[in-house]
């Protein structure tokens, strides 16, 4: 059975969560034979006395006898049946095997996936091993030199390597598939507590083992990954009006027979956009926002959050999720917040500066970030699918002049931005980001609008957050990879609308939002390319 709402304060013992099981349920001690924690939540609505809320798994003697009992609570019921099942398996004399472009949680995925049901993926990388990516990424932030095809966006595990690590989401999930991700992170290395607490995340160190552990499970079931292969185009079989995916081509000119591909590229592979685009791949330009990374110490969070419990083992850094309507309309909201995290450089084109937010696992360093985002539509950049990608990467080349020219960002105090006066020192705040940053006017680093909007937001965030608006609180630009600027358009069998056999996927494509989202996207996409291979099989079509 599964119990929900069980709440205990914090220093609660097992033997106090055991007596509120059997007071829920109104049974003896002899009569609960086991239970397991399915989630742990934690309910801070009153700062000063937060609470921990828990949803347990339990067996008990004569459970359809319990629930008779129980009647219509709502808090008890039948534990949901969630172990993942595989839709299918590989045929018999499968000599074309599926490809997978990208190694992003979406990539990584789908290569998994395809693998356990036998398919041995071929998975190609633009980027390196996450490992020698790691180095190429401290060349960028310790000595400014940008390799771009090997960087915070680019390489083994995709953006989110470097990141928080958040394993949370808001999308609809009637399948548990966030559950088969959690369990296969889990057997990659990654702590058992990521199972049920709410807002599970990992940091990056550990990705970097964990995404190690996936490539090798991939390979010893069969799946190959090949490391910098960018796919330069791809070739059709035309017929009509119905195209169909035939070959991939290599920047070295290799030469790949595929019928069925998994597009998970990500949201900044914009040569790749383009070359889809060129191609007459159905692309279309969707909305995203732009910001600024916002830096506080994190000990203002945890105070404000969490009151007197500050501190507490359980509790952790604080973290927060704003958000404002602004007076012009537009609507400014806190994005990838990193409690005890760092800004960092996530460049992947020369001469032009992009930040966005990390985290270790124990997310102990000094500073809360955030970024501090404007919603944008089509509306704002028009003239086609690709407009989108012109119009961020005319911030990102402001932010490199504002920088100074070496990969250093603009940064400004909050007091001087929201008075419209160029910073010439920082203050108490002490800015993460690394190379480094110059201390400029944010001004003319993003549109009016925007600005506009995040001057009016910073005031009243601070209402939900006191001092959030501080003096010496730190603006860092440009924040402008909030999401993919285009959809690669699907239908319900998950293939482009107009190429058959490319499976556009994960958040390049514009289907995902996070780590959890892309590789729920990623183990849906291979499920449907998997069962259209063995469709096709058995109507007789080619291997």
């Amino acid at each position: 059975m599964r119990l929900t709402e069980i709440k205990l304060p914090l220093d609660h013992d097992e033997p106090e969560l055991r007596a509120a099981i059997l007071k829920r349920l109104g049974i003896t001690d002899d009569a609960l034979h086991s239970f397991s924690i399915h989630k742990r939540a934690v309910d801070a609505r009153r700062r000063h006395a937060p609470t921990l809320i828990y949803t347990i798994d339990v067996t008990v003697a004569d459970e359809a006898a319990l629930l008779r009992k129980l009647g219509n609570d709502r808090h008890a019921g039948p534990t949901p049946d969630t172990p993942y099942r595989f839709v299918t398996q590989a045929p018999h004399g499968l000599t074309l095997r599926p490809v997978v472009i990208g190694t992003g949680p979406c990539g990584l995925f789908a290569g998994l996936l395809l693998a356990q049901m036998g398919f041995r993926p071929l998975i190609l990388e633009r980027g390196k091993a996450v490992r020698e990516r790691t180095q190429d990424t401290w060349d960028l932030w310790r000595k400014k030199i940008l390799n771009p095809e090997s960087n915070v966006q680019f390489g083994e595990g995709g953006a989110g390597t470097f990141s928080d690590g958040k394993l949370y989401s808001q999308i609809k999930d009637p399948r548990f598939l966030s559950r088969k991700v959690l369990d296969e992170f889990v057997r990659a290395g990654a702590p058992e507590e990521i199972a049920y607490v709410s807002k599970p995340h990992i940091g990056t160190f550990r990705l970097v083992g964990m995404v190690e552990h996936m490539r090798k499970t991939i390979t010893a079931l069969g799946g190959e990954i090949r490391f910098q292969s960018r796919v330069e185009t791809i070739e059709f079989d035309i017929a009509g009006e119905q195209r169909r995916v035939r070959e991939l081509v290599l920047a070295d000119g290799a030469r790949i027979a595929a019928r069925h591909v998994v597009l998970a590229v990500g949201h900044s592979a914009r040569d790749t956009f383009a070359m889809l685009h060129a191609q007459g791949v159905y692309v279309e330009a969707k909305p995203f926002s732009v910001g600024f990374r916002i830096e506080h110490p994190q000990s203002l969070i945890d105070r404000v959050r969490w009151g007197k419990a500050a501190g507490h083992a359980l509790l952790g850094a604080a973290d927060y999720k704003l958000v404002h309507h602004c007076s012009n309309g537009r609507s400014v909201y806190s994005f990838c917040m990193c409690p005890g995290g760092t800004v960092v450089a996530a460049a992947s084109e020369l001469e032009r500066v992009v930040t966005n937010g990390m985290s270790q696992y124990s997310r102990n360093e000094r500073n809360a970030n955030a970024g501090i985002v404007v919603g944008i539509t089509p509306d704002d950049y028009p003239g086609g699918p690709l407009a989108g990608i012109a119009f961020q990467r005319q911030w990102e080349s402001r932010a490199f002049e504002a920088g100074g020219r070496d990969y250093c960002a603009p940064a400004q105090r909050v007091a001087d931005f929201l008075a419209d006066q160029p910073s010439t020192a920082l203050g108490s705040v002490i800015p993460s980001y690394t190379p480094g940053v110059r201390p400029t006017n944010l001004r003319d680093c993003l549109p009016d609008y925007a600005i506009a909007a995040i001057r009016e937001a910073l005031p009243a965030f601070d209402k939900t957050i006191p001092g959030f608006a501080m003096d010496d609180a730190v603006l860092t630009g440009v924040e402008t990879r909030t999401s993919s600027p285009l959809r690669i358009r699907r239908g319900d069998d998950f293939q482009s609308i107009n190429t058959r056999g490319l499976y556009p996927a994960g958040e390049g494509a514009g289907y995902a939002g996070g780590i959890m989202s892309a590789a729920v996207d990623g183990i849906e996409v291979a499920e449907a390319l998997a069962l259209e291979i063995v469709n096709s099989q058995l109507k007789g079509d080619s291997k």
